[in-house]
Formats: C-alpha cells, structure tokens, sequence
C-alpha cells in the first residue's frame, strides 16, 4: 500500500475543512484535505450557495413589487434562475476548489477516507495517510429519512435535489417545517410550483420566537403554499402516476416530487470511529478547542456539524479555525490558552451562534430566542420606523431582544421582516461583546434606515 505523511490530515473537504486545513498551513504545518465527493463540500454545490441563488430572484421579485412606481416582471423565469445558480456552483466542477487548496499549499487528495488506527486514516484505495500530529474531521452531516410506511419504496428528494434541480415540479410536497423546509417551499412556489407544506408542529420554525414562524407562514401562504400544521406523514405510496402522502388526520397530498426536510445528522456512519471506541453515526462530541472526548492521545479533533455543536457552515467555520489554530500551537511548542473568547476556543458556539433564514419575510437571529428565568428581559417590538416605510409599502415586521436585567446586557435578539439579515451583525456584536446597554444607547442608528428600531427597543425597555 502506498503511504504518506503530513502534519495533519482533514477528512472532508468543505468549507470547515479548508478553514482547519489552511489555518494548519499558515500556522507551518503540512496539511492533506481529503473528499470523496466534490472539493468545496454541501455547502458550495448542494446547500448555502445553491439555495441562496433559488431563493434571491423571488425575493427581490417581491421586493419590488412593494414599490410603486417600478414595472416589475409578471413571474420568474425558471431557466435564468437556474443559470445564475449554476454559475455559482460552477456547474458542479470542482477544479477552482482544488486549484485554491493547491495555492493555499494545501495537498487535496481524492477518497473515502476512513480512520484505522492513531494518527492513521486509509483511503478506499489502500493509500494510507499518516498524521504527526493530528486527524481533523470535518465531513459534515446528511439527511435524516424519517419513519414514514413506504418511504423507502419511492423516489423523493433530498435538500441535494431540491437545490440541484432543474425542472419545475407541477405540485411539490415539501415534509418538514425547519428552514430548509420553509426556505424551499419558498422557492419553489416562486418558480411555478404547487406546494404542500405539512409539518408535525402547531408553527414553523419551532426553535425561533413563535412571531418568527407565523410571520413566516404568512408570506409562504401569500406565495400560494399550503401550509399544513399539526400534520404527521403517516405513508407514501404512488397512486395514478404521482406519489401521495398520506396524513394522520386521513387527509392526503398528491404531488409530483416530495422533499424530505426533516433534519440532518453528523455523517460518522462509515468514518471508521468504532476504531478509536466511538459509536458510528453519533455526533463526535469535542471540548471548545476542537478535541474530541473519549479518544487518547489528543489528536484526533473536530468541527462543524459532525460535532452536533452548532450547524451552520459560519459556526463550522469558526470552529475550524480554532481547531488548526490549535494544533499548530502545539506543535509549535507554544501552551495553547483555551479560555474562553481566546482564537483557540470555539465559545460562541454555546451562546453567540447567529442565523438568517433566507425566507420572505426573513427571519435573523442571534443568542437566546426567549427569556430562560426571571433575571432576564423580552421586548418585543413591531418595526415601525421611517427606514421601513421607505423600504417598502406596508413593511411588516418584528423585532425581539432579551435581556440580562441584572448586567442590562443583551443575551438575544431576533429580527423578522424584509431585509433584516444584513442587520445581524450588528445584534451579534453586541451579544458576542457584552456591550451594556447605556453604551449601545450612544450607538445612534443612522435615519433613515430599519436600524432605527435599535433606538426604539431600547426606549421600550426604559432607556
């Protein structure tokens, strides 16, 4: 069998990967990254990216259409939207992705990789790659198939397919209302598809605010979407040609495609972890410098969502980075200060983690969705402020934040309207920054811009 060393080895070439990979690099370390799929990983080809662009033409669409005076086209065409997706995953060539690892003096190798002993990961096709000092893990998550009668026996759509695509479905049933159900049934119904939104909750987007899910449901059903909650997918079957979903209650959906949305896992299945004593298919559990627990020897390490700490590719990212940090630390030499906030922690992950939902109206949030005892504050706020209007035509939306009452700093804040994404970072500063909430009153939000509502929330709560 051939064999090679490195430094490090990255199992998983996605943006988490890179960032471990390149990290170790700069930090003097030799670095092997290696995919079995396509360089640049979910989120470039199959997720974030892909999603974005299906989502982006509708909601500039509707945008526009909230403005007098501009003519706006009747509808979208399918076939431009899909172009313009395509453009930005590179038709699914990955030659640019390697090319950058190869200039970042990053070694891309091609494989499945799975781990067969300390410091000691082999490909599927013998090559053996051997780590002086660490294995970094970073493949990600996958979907979770639901327990539903017969949903083994037909074709449905994964999120691959439903960002992929290139054809627009006549009716699409979409299971599951988390953000990627919502997000594509979104998109979807905008390119021309009848959707079928059946989620088992009483509202959508049950980890945010409830105003967030029903604002939410609200603009899906604008769009024409059924949204059907309280409803459990009891059995798929195809009956007359087209695949019906069955419902507890004893209704029924008929549709073309279905899209399971029902969640993802961390991709450990077929990682080879049974061999360091871990249990295939479970989140590697990891402290907040990227090592993972029950593994001796300290050098096997983890980031994003196969960690189960916080699934989102800028988390992973930001983990990753801590991560190569880290070991090129220690080979430095160097004692690795793993307090909390230093570059080798991850410690946002626990309080801090921030998120758009790309929907119209779109959801963004950062830090606690509720107050979690009785020292902590909500206000809850409409955005109602000159910024707004100019926006657009009866611009609805809401504005949260929670509150340490006894530190009167910001613990969470949740934004929910038109345009509100591009708002978070500033929540996220003031979360991540402890910033007392007499100083942020001296942060005067710039008129007129829905910002404004920064100074509206923090008159409601007596400033």
């Amino acid at each position: 069998m051939a064999e090679q060393t490195f430094d490090v080895v990255v199992i998983g070439a996605g943006p988490v990967g890179e960032n471990a990979a390149s990290r170790a690099v700069e930090g003097g370390l030799t670095a092997a990254l290696v995919e079995h799929e396509r360089f640049g990983g979910e989120c470039s080809y199959w997720a974030c990216i892909p999603s974005k662009a299906l989502l982006r033409p509708g909601n500039l669409l509707a945008a526009v259409r909230r403005m007098p005076g501009i003519e706006a086209a009747e509808r979208l065409d399918p076939l431009a939207v899909f172009a313009r997706r395509d453009a930005f995953t590179s038709n699914g060539d990955d030659t640019g992705q390697v090319d950058w690892a190869k200039s970042a003096k990053i070694e891309p190798v091609r494989g499945h990789a799975r781990i067969t002993g300390e410091r000691e990961v082999t490909l599927d096709d013998g090559t053996v790659l051997l780590a002086r000092r660490a294995v970094v893990v970073c493949t990600g998550s996958v979907p979770v198939t639901p327990p539903i009668d017969g949903i083994g026996e037909i074709p449905v759509w994964t999120s691959r397919d439903a960002t992929s695509a290139s054809e627009v479905p006549a009716r699409l049933a979409v299971i599951g209302g988390g953000v990627v159900g919502v997000e594509m049934s979104q998109a979807w119904a905008r390119l021309g598809s009848s959707v079928d939104l059946i989620a088992t909750g009483e509202r959508l987007l049950p980890r945010m605010p409830a105003f967030a899910g029903d604002a939410v449901a609200e603009g899906l059903r604008a769009d024409g979407v059924r949204v059907h909650l309280r409803a459990r997918a009891d059995r798929v079957s195809t009956v007359d040609g087209s695949t019906r979903v069955e419902l507890a209650d004893g209704g029924y959906v008929d549709a073309d495609k279905v899209l399971l949305a029902t969640g993802r896992k961390p991709a450990t299945a077929d990682l080879g972890v049974d061999v360091v004593g871990l249990t295939p298919g479970s989140p590697l559990t990891v402290d907040d410098t990227g090592l993972v627990s029950g593994v001796d020897g300290e050098w096997l390490y983890a980031a994003g969502d196969v960690t189960g700490r916080a699934p989102l590719t800028h988390q992973g990212k930001y983990a990753a980075r801590a991560v190569g940090d880290v070991i090129s630390a220690k080979a430095r030499g160097e004692t690795v200060d793993a307090v909390p906030w230093s570059r080798f922690t991850a410690t946002a992950d626990h309080h801090a983690v921030p998120q758009v939902i790309f929907t119209d109206p779109e959801v963004a949030s950062v830090g606690l969705a509720d107050a979690e005892n009785d020292r902590q504050r909500v206000v809850d706020l409409d955005i109602a402020v000159a910024g707004s209007a100019l926006t657009a035509d009866g611009y609805t939306g809401k504005a949260r934040i929670v509150v340490d009452t006894e530190r009167e700093v910001l613990l969470g804040v949740t934004f929910v309207g038109q345009d509100v994404g591009e708002m978070l970072h500033a929540a996220t500063i003031a979360v991540v920054g402890e910033v007392p909430l007499r100083r942020l009153w001296h942060a005067v939000p710039a008129f007129p811009t829905i910002s404004e509502v920064w100074l509206r929330l923090l008159e409601t709560y007596g400033l």
